[in-house]
């Protein structure tokens, strides 16, 4: 059996249960290199193989989990955060399904929660944002031309950018082009829940001159929106004059 694990945004203590378990049970770890927390390989035993993914190819990576099945280990697949986004998962469970390999997924808490944990924010605030635009700059992996950044800046919604911390000079350029006002809000936050985390509060023409003023090259999520100014409508959830399928609206919150 091969489990894909999600490993958690960071810390330690964030990992699932179900995920700390099927760790401390695997006899081969495959984990995703530098990305993953190494503190989260002491839950393994001692007989367990460990292998860096960051050296290794896709193919170098089934082999290791057709011949630890083989022999019917027990196989881990250690990914970041959750292994949902930009986890490189497809392709690996589409060769163990030709394969009939069984496998399954245990998620994980993804950055993008741990970055909104770090600035304390809630991404889908009332008359500001009820949409969260997760994404990326194209780089050396290309973006189709329907999700750029400047296409998707049109929606103003909450954004939360993976894997764009080098690129910042032109998302600055692609945000604003798009729609985005060059005051909204913005934050880098590099390495959310790690032990080193760090957040930078600026505005969108700011994203560049902040990071390269702190020496943040990678590692890093960027959250653009109005979301980050303090803003926004109260919930209608718990407003008293809000009916719902367990509470009734008062006549006097209504005059709230």
């Amino acid at each position: 059996m091969i489990d894909f694990v999600g490993a958690g945004s960071g810390a330690v203590d964030l990992i699932t249960v179900r995920g700390q378990r099927l760790l401390r049970d695997a006899d081969v770890i495959i984990y995703a290199g530098s990305l993953v927390n190494p503190e989260l390989l002491k839950e393994k035993k001692e007989s367990c193989n460990v292998y860096n993914s960051a050296h290794m190819t896709l193919e170098e990576v089934i082999d290791v989990m057709t011949e630890a099945e083989g022999k019917g280990e027990r196989v881990v697949r250690l990914h970041t955060g959750d292994p949902s986004i930009y986890g490189a998962i497809k392709e690996q469970m589409d060769i163990l399904e030709q394969k009939g390999i069984p496998y399954e997924i245990c998620p994980g808490v993804s950055s993008f929660c741990g970055a909104a944990a770090a600035l304390k924010a809630e991404y889908t605030l009332p008359g500001i944002s009820q949409s969260v635009i997760i994404t990326r700059m194209e780089g050396r992996t290309p973006v189709p031309e329907k999700e750029s950044i400047r296409a998707f800046a049109a929606h103003q919604a909450t954004m939360v950018l993976f894997l764009s911390t080098s690129l910042l000079e032109e998302l600055e350029k692609e945000l604003i082009a798009g729609g985005y006002a060059p005051n909204t809000p913005a934050a880098i936050v590099y390495k959310a829940t790690w032990p080193e985390e760090k957040v930078f509060h600026c505005t969108i023409d700011r994203l560049f001159q902040t990071a390269k003023r702190e020496n943040i090259t990678k590692t890093a999520l960027i959250v653009v929106g109005d979301i980050l100014n303090g803003t926004y409508d109260r919930s209608l959830l718990y407003h008293p004059a809000f009916t719902t399928e367990f509470r009734q609206g008062t006549e006097e919150g209504r005059d709230e």
